[in-house]
């Protein structure tokens, strides 16, 4: 049994579908699997049993990209199942040239709010005719060990800028806990600035027990050490999701986007929510239509601070 797989470009998105992946596999545990994403949702995949092949989606770089797609699609060779998780026209037009016995593009079946792991497990269950429940997140990286008690704060989010709770809101929370915990400043490559603001009013607080790792880690070293956090404060985004693939005690702060579908999944006793649930929200732009960004200038650092209580 040959297999192929196109997972969601986003992190987050394609950690969500570890729950349908991992129930292809019990299905068919025998199966040899190809995968095709965008570079960093595949080094997520690493170490996963049963992908025989990982291929980095690089259609976009130069050239037609349609031509591109044909030509990856050919490439990939036969197919028993090929499978996407993704609803976009390219993925459809790759799709229609992958050789396959039996292909299957992503469907919403449903137009209610529910978690898309769910989403994506209904999908894999409607069109292979199986019936298995919704597991939890699974990424198989082995958690690094910090010396003492570590908090992880992730102030990016590649979406956009309405997701991003303020660099002066996560340094206050910051200080206020730096004395039982050391901290650690996650971010990508374009959210270095973002991690500098954050480290620089550290300093002027007299912290010095901080790491700032923005843009310094591959994705591979990422997962280990958000998984080896004892405390974790992120916006909605891939390390969030992530932290509840290890069932890091975290809080997520939502503003612009649906809780109810993109929320910490399985990671209920650990994982609290942060939101002022504003009229205007959520409204799933990447930048604020209304220009005022209250559903996340109205949360404070004290807001937090009374939810990580609870944790």
């Amino acid at each position: 049994m040959k297999i192929f797989i196109e997972i969601p470009s986003w992190l987050g998105d394609a950690i969500m579908a570890t729950p349908a992946i991992q129930n292809i596999i019990k299905t068919y545990p025998q199966a040899k699997i190809t995968l095709l994403g965008s570079f960093v949702s595949t080094k997520a995949f690493e170490k996963y049993p049963n992908i025989e092949k990982i291929v980095v989606d690089e259609t976009k770089k130069s050239g037609n990209r349609y031509k591109n797609l044909i030509n990856l699609a050919k490439s990939l060779g036969k197919f028993d199942i090929a499978l996407s998780f993704r609803r976009s026209f390219s993925s459809k037009f790759m799709m229609f040239f992958i050789k396959a016995k039996r292909k299957f593009n992503y469907k919403r079946f449903t137009k209610k709010e529910i978690h898309l792991a769910i989403r994506y497990n209904d999908f894999v269950n409607k069109v292979l005719g199986l019936n298995n429940e919704v597991g939890d997140l699974k990424l198989y990286f082995i958690p690094f060990k910090y010396t003492k008690p570590t908090l992880g704060i992730n102030p990016g989010a590649t979406y956009g800028s309405a997701k991003r709770w303020y660099p002066e809101e996560f340094a206050k929370v910051s200080v206020s806990l730096a004395n039982r915990y050391d901290i650690v400043i996650f971010g990508g490559p374009t959210e270095i600035d973002i991690a500098k603001d954050i480290e620089n009013e550290l300093l002027k607080q007299g912290v010095r027990n901080y790491q700032n790792l923005a843009g310094k880690t591959t994705i591979p070293e990422l997962i280990e050490k958000i998984a080896g956090l004892n405390l974790f404060i992120t916006n909605d985004s891939g390390p969030m999701h992530i932290a509840a693939a290890y069932r890091v005690k975290t809080v997520a702060i939502f503003g612009p986007t649906k809780f109810t579908e993109t929320n910490q999944w399985h990671n209920d006793e650990n994982g609290l929510i942060v939101t002022k649930n504003l009229d205007c929200s959520p409204c799933m732009k990447r930048v604020c239509p209304l220009k005022h960004h209250n559903c996340m200038k109205l949360i404070t650092s004290d807001d937090v601070l009374k939810t990580l209580e609870r944790l």
